[in-house]
C-alpha cells in the first residue's frame, strides 16, 4: 500500500476487537476482589483474591491455545475470517459471565462455569490482537508503519480505559453494599453492545483478503520450522510489555487499594486519567519510531523502567492523590513508548505468508505466561513477603529480560515489508 494516510474505516475495523476484549479484561482486573468473594468465598480476604486473580491468568493461558487456532485461520483462510469470528468468541462469554450465578447459588459449578467463561475469552484474544496488527501493519503506507500499527495497541487501552471509566462510574453511583451485591455485574451485561458493534464493524467495513497462491498448508507447523528464531525473540522483549501493563494498570487499582487504602472510586479515577493520557503519548511515541527507528525508542522505555520502577512504586505509595497520580503518569509515560513501538516490529520482523502465526506464537507465548499471571504473582509477593514494594524488583527483572533480547534483534525501520495479498 503506498497511499499517504490509512482509511479511517480499516483502522477502525482493525481495533474494533481490540476494545471489546480488553474492555473484558479490565473490568474483571478491576473487579476482582468481588468476583473473589462471591465465586471463592473463604476466610482470608486475600486468598478470595489470589483466586479470582488465578482465573483471570488461566485465561492468558489459552493465549498461546488460540494463537494456534487464529494464526492458521489468519495465514490459511484470510485475515477478516480471523478476526470476526475472534469477535463473536468474545462477546458472548462477557455477557454470560454477567448473568452467572455465584457459589451461593451453584456451589462447585459457579467457579467452574467462570473458569470455562475465561478460558474461551482467552482463546479469542490469542488470536484477536496479534492479527488485527498484521491487518494494519500490512496496510501502512511505508513511512508511517509504527504509526497505523499502533492503533491496534490503542484499541486494547481504549478498551482498558473504558473498562476502568466503567468501574468508576459504577464505583460513583453505587454504594458499596450495592456494587458487592449486583453492580458489578453491569459493566459485563453491557460488553454485548460492544461486541455487536464490533461484529458489524468487521463484517461491513474489511474489505476481504486477495486470493494467494502461496498460502501455506500449515502455517502454524511451518512457522515453529523456520521462524522459531524470530518467534522467540517476540516472546523475550515482550516479557516487559507483559509484566508493566498488567502490574499496572490492572493489579495496581487492587494494589492501592489493598495497601494505600484509597477508595475504590479513587483509585479508579486515578487509573482512568492516566490511561487517557496514554492514548495521546501512544501516537507520539510511534511517530518517534517512525523516524528514529524503533529500538531507540524500547531500549530508553526498558531501561527507565530499570531505573525508575522502585521509585514510581514508592511515589504511588502515597497518601495524597497527587503524589499517586505522578507515580502512575512516570509508568503511562515510558509504557506508552513501548507499546507504541513493539506492534510494528513485531510486524516488520516476521516472513508475510507466516506474519500472523509468527507473530500471535511468539507474542502470545510470553503474554499468556506473565501478562495474565501477573496480578497474581504481584499479589503473592506482597501477601508473602509483607513489603508493599515488592512487585517493583519483578517490573525490573522483567525489563532486564527484555532489553538483553532486544540487543539481538536488528533495527527495522526503513526495510520493505512485503504484503501477503
Amino acid at each position: 500500500m503506498q497511499e499517504a494516510s490509512v482509511d479511517r474505516r480499516t483502522i477502525l475495523a482493525g481495533i474494533a476487537g481490540n476494545v471489546m476484549e480488553w474492555y473484558d479484561f479490565a473490568i474483571y482486573g478491576y473487579f476482582a476482589p468481588i468476583i473473589g468473594s462471591h465465586f471463592f468465598p473463604s476466610d482470608d480476604a486475600s486468598a478470595s483474591v489470589i483466586a479470582a486473580f488465578g482465573v483471570f491468568a488461566a485465561g492468558f493461558l489459552m493465549r498461546p491455545f488460540g494463537s494456534i487456532v487464529f494464526g492458521h485461520i489468519g495465514d490459511k483462510i484470510g485475515r477478516k475470517a480471523a478476526l470476526t469470528l475472534s469477535v463473536i468468541l468474545m462477546a458472548i462469554p462477557t455477557f454470560l459471565i454477567g448473568v452467572l450465578p455465584d457459589y451461593a447459588v451453584l456451589g462447585l459449578a459457579a467457579p467452574a462455569l467462570l473458569v470455562v467463561m475465561r478460558l474461551l475469552q482467552g482463546l479469542s484474544v490469542g488470536g484477536e490482537y496479534t492479527t488485527s496488527i498484521v491487518f494494519l501493519v500490512e496496510r501502512a503506507p511505508p513511512k508511517r508503519r509504527a504509526f497505523t500499527g499502533c492503533w491496534s495497541i490503542w484499541g486494547a487501552v481504549a478498551g482498558v480505559l473504558l473498562g476502568s471509566a466503567m468501574g468508576a462510574l459504577i464505583s460513583n453511583l453505587l454504594t458499596a453494599e450495592e456494587l458487592a451485591a449486583w453492580g458489578w455485574r453491569v459493566p459485563f451485561l453491557l460488553g454485548i453492545c460492544i461486541g455487536l458493534s464490533g461484529l458489524y464493524l468487521r463484517r461491513h467495513m474489511m474489505e476481504e483478503d486477495a486470493p494467494k497462491e502461496d498460502r501455506p498448508k500449515s502455517p502454524v507447523v511451518e512457522a515453529f520450522r523456520t521462524e522459531w528464531k524470530t518467534m522467540l525473540q517476540i516472546a523475550g522483549f515482550n516479557v516487559v510489555n507483559a509484566v508493566a501493563f498488567y502490574m499496572v494498570f490492572v493489579y495496581a487499582v487492587t494494589w492501592l487499594k489493598e495497601t494505600v487504602h484509597v477508595t475504590s472510586a479513587k483509585a479508579l479515577d486515578i487509573n482512568s486519567l492516566n490511561m487517557l493520557l496514554m492514548l495521546v503519548l501512544i501516537p507520539l511515541a510511534a511517530l518517534l519510531a517512525d523516524r528514529v527507528g524503533r529500538k531507540p525508542i524500547l531500549l530508553a522505555a526498558m531501561a527507565g523502567l530499570i531505573l525508575f520502577s522502585y521509585p514510581l512504586f514508592s511515589l504511588m505509595h502515597h497518601h495524597v492523590d497527587a503524589m499517586i497520580f505522578l507515580g502512575q503518569f512516570g509508568f503511562a509515560v515510558l509504557i506508552s513508548m513501548i507499546m507504541g513501538t513493539y506492534p510494528t516490529l513485531m510486524a516488520e520482523m516476521a516472513a508475510p505468508r507466516l506474519r500472523v502465526s509468527t507473530i500471535s506464537i511468539g507474542y502470545n507465548l510470553c503474554l499468556g505466561l506473565l501478562g495474565g499471571t501477573t496480578p497474581m504473582v504481584a499479589a503473592y509477593l506482597v501477601a508473602r513477603t509483607h513489603a508493599d514494594l515488592s512487585p517493583a524488583f519483578y517490573l525490573m527483572g522483567a525489563a532486564i529480560v527484555s532489553l538483553l533480547t532486544l540487543l539481538t534483534i536488528k533495527e527495522t525501520v526503513g526495510t520493505g515489508l512485503r504484503q501477503r495479498a
